[in-house]
């Protein structure tokens, strides 16, 4: 099965697989999450195979999608996909949880609130220049000095002690 520019199921899937891999804001994110980046990618895998494919994929189908494991059985992707919408779920929970006890109030997480915002303003950045074909010297320039403060913010609140008293 061919899907857009006369790339496969599989090398649509895999070449995104890839180029997410190595973003360097998606490896921050990853490592200090509860997903492990096997569980990502099965997640991601879960996810795109039903936007990119013509029809719905078997687990098995997906199974061979996978690049960190080119041979993994049915059974195999199928824990692992447990164990991601688990953690995913539990995640969630966690936030409604903090929300509910208005943790979210105290002024220790402003930072992780700004540190989303600025998440939010490089993903618009990146995307304007993806939709508009724009590769503007001035474009790509915003978007690298978005990703460097980015990165910066994100490593400097992945330590335990960004949430001590201040």
């Amino acid at each position: 099965m061919t899907v857009g520019a006369g790339l496969s199921v599989k090398e649509n899937v895999q070449k995104w697989l890839k180029r997410s891999a190595n973003d360097p804001i998606i490896k921050i994110l990853v490592k200090n999450s509860n997903l492990t980046r096997t569980q990502l990618e099965t997640i991601l895998i879960d996810f795109l195979a039903t936007n990119v494919s013509e029809k719905a994929l078997t687990n098995e189908e997906k199974a061979s999608l996978r690049v960190s494991k080119a041979e993994i059985s049915r059974g195999a992707f199928n824990h692992t996909l447990r164990q991601a919408r688990k953690n995913i779920i539990q995640s969630i929970y966690t936030i409604l949880l903090l929300g509910y006890l208005g943790v979210f109030d105290d002024p220790r997480l402003d930072q992780y609130l700004e540190a989303a915002n600025k998440l939010k303003d490089y993903v618009n950045a990146y995307q304007n220049v993806l939709t508009n074909g724009a590769l503007a010297e001035e474009h790509v320039r915003i978007v690298s000095m978005l990703r460097e403060e980015l990165e910066h913010s994100l490593d400097r609140l992945s330590g335990s002690k960004s949430l001590s008293k201040v």
